[in-house]
């Protein structure tokens, strides 16, 4: 979690913002002593979103591997993917 004074943070919010894009937290201080903590608004809730598909995907891998059907290659899902942009 990195710590700027209020005045680092007024000339450098693009950059700040950046980080809390990328899931860090920042904490704005004002002479030495913390006031304000910039997030990330739904970071949370995107991984475990994320954590909850691979699960999903996991599950069906190895249900497809029970039942003896060969899997797709990859070539083959990006073709597919990109047949809906047409």
């Amino acid at each position: 979690m990195a710590s700027v004074g209020a005045f680092e943070a007024k000339t450098h919010l693009a950059a700040l913002l950046d980080k809390v894009e990328a899931g860090e937290e920042v904490i704005i201080t004002r002479h030495g002593r913390p006031v304000a903590k910039l997030s990330p608004i739904d970071g949370g809730k995107d991984i475990a979103s994320a954590k909850a598909a691979a699960s999903t995907l996991t599950t069906l891998r190895h249900s497809i591997a029970a039942k003896d059907q060969t899997p797709f290659a990859m070539a083959e899902l990006d073709e597919y993917r990109l047949e809906g942009r047409r």
